[in-house]
């Protein structure tokens, strides 16, 4: 296991290109006011990807998470360049943070990181028929691909390194839509 990076500083960060802080006053129905503040994404939009190796198999990534301070099992995933759809964004994220690209990609559901002070939203992505095809990412280090097979998703929820609640979403609308038990809308 790879020991985490070393912190040598932190420090506030009132305005960076990643987070806007935006606050909102609000009346409610009953006519309490409040003000509220919210992340604001960059309008972009993101996307998490279900890459299957085959029809039982997934690939998870392994990469370190500065919020958790610990590396982390999960889907990989990234934000949308100008101009690109969520397919090409999830087609070109797949080449660079796990070495494959996607014939078939089907876009399943959209997921909120958290609704009450976010404004982010994710698309998941199902990815099929994946062949070779490397692009250079962003990544400060190459990321573990590990192989994990959906019908044993029970066993991969109890591990300590995975509490990325969208990758474990994702999972399931994607081993629940290749059920046929799930259509997306």
């Amino acid at each position: 296991m790879r020991k985490p990076p070393i912190i040598h500083a932190t420090r506030d960060v009132h305005d960076s290109s990643f987070l806007r802080v935006e606050q909102l006053d609000l009346e409610f129905s009953n006519g309490e006011r409040r003000t509220y503040e919210r992340l604001k994404g960059s309008g972009l939009g993101a996307v998490i990807i279900v890459p299957m190796l085959d029809d039982e198999t997934v690939l998870l990534v392994r990469e370190y998470g500065a919020g958790v301070g610990r590396y982390e099992l999960s889907l990989p995933k990234g934000r949308l360049d100008r101009d690109e759809t969520a397919e090409q964004g999830a087609d070109r994220e797949l080449k660079e943070e796990i070495g494959y690209g996607a014939r078939r990609l089907k876009i399943l559901h959209n997921l909120s990181l958290s609704p009450s002070y976010m404004t982010h939203m994710a698309h998941v992505v199902l990815a099929q028929d994946l062949y070779p095809e490397r692009l250079e990412g962003d990544e400060p280090e190459e990321l573990e691909v590990v192989p994990w097979k959906l019908d044993e998703l029970h066993t991969l929820i109890g591990r300590d390194d995975v509490t990325e609640g969208r990758s474990i979403a994702a999972l399931f609308m994607a081993r629940e839509y290749l059920a046929g038990r799930f259509s997306p809308t």
